[in-house]
């Protein structure tokens, strides 16, 4: 696959990662340790629904399982061809990361403990890991978007071991914000002539709304009387994050569908070797 001519911007944007990720490395191996904090699963809603404990923060995971489900259905009707192969394969991780998700954070919001906490971090580097794989893939190189990908998939579990046997959360910090930056210097990079039509702007904006969500818990379930919480709705935004993608994959779909239409205009009918064209002419006189 030939790569796309190094544009000034897209050269000053990766310059701005190489930054990026330079200053990412430097922070985690020279910054003081962050301890987890002591009020992490003070949740604001602990209602107990239908025999499920803290049944919204559980039940709202489902919009993760659907944008997943959703996705892989969606990926399996784009036809071959009309998505490149690194391509599909980081977004079939992106969206079976988003199952992973969903059944991680239900499992610790069921019983918030750290083992559960453990595979909800684990779940989360799947679609961190695709994700960030599609972001540099639609705006570098196939190659970029394997490399990106491969470096979260890497360092997410990395992150969550030292976390685990030390308590220091900078790592995982490190790696969901900073991943974060990264799709938002991506965003600013034009995007391939090949590449997927992947609107980076409203993931990040989506994403960084759902984490606004989480930190205002308590004052979400107060200012709604009790009635939903901040980090209910934030499962609920973080899952709207993949719409872009699912936007992305239908326009594909959706062109393969008008070009479908189109064709019995352009197909030859038969002995004379006359086109269809004219048939569909003489039929709509």
């Amino acid at each position: 696959m030939s790569s796309s001519p190094m544009t000034p911007p897209r050269a000053r944007g990766l310059a701005a990662l190489s930054r990026l990720s330079d200053a990412e490395t430097g922070l985690v191996l020279g910054a003081a340790a962050l301890p987890a904090s002591a009020h992490q699963r003070d949740f604001a809603d602990l209602r107990t629904l239908w025999g499920i404990p803290c049944a919204l923060d559980v039940l709202s995971n489902l919009a993760f399982a659907l944008a997943g489900a959703w996705g892989w259905w969606e990926l399996r009707r784009v036809p071959p061809g009309a998505l490149d192969a690194t391509s599909r394969a980081l977004a079939a991780l992106f969206f079976g990361g988003l199952l992973c998700t969903a059944a991680g954070s239900a499992l610790y919001h069921w019983q918030p403990q750290d083992a559960g906490l453990l595979w909800d971090r684990l779940g989360m580097v799947l679609p961190f890991a695709g994700l960030l794989g599609l972001a540099a893939a639609t705006r570098v190189s196939a190659r970029a978007g394997v490399a990106a990908a491969g470096t979260v998939l890497l360092a997410g579990p990395m992150a969550v071991w030292v976390w685990v046997h030390t308590g220091n959360l900078l790592p995982w910090a490190v790696v969901q914000l900073g991943g974060l930056l990264v799709v938002l210097v991506l965003a600013c990079l034009p995007r391939r002539v090949d590449g997927l039509a992947l609107h980076l702007g409203v993931v990040v904006l989506l994403y960084a709304l759902a984490k606004l969500l989480e930190t205002a818990d308590h004052s979400v379930f107060e200012a709604t009387g009790g009635w939903v919480s901040g980090h209910s709705l934030k499962h609920v935004l973080a899952a709207g994050a993949a719409w872009p993608v699912l936007a992305a994959l239908g326009s594909l779909v959706a062109l393969r569908h008008s070009d479908a239409a189109a064709m019995p205009l352009v197909m030859p009918s038969g002995q004379n070797g006359a086109h269809a064209v004219g048939v569909a002419r003489r039929s709509g006189a």
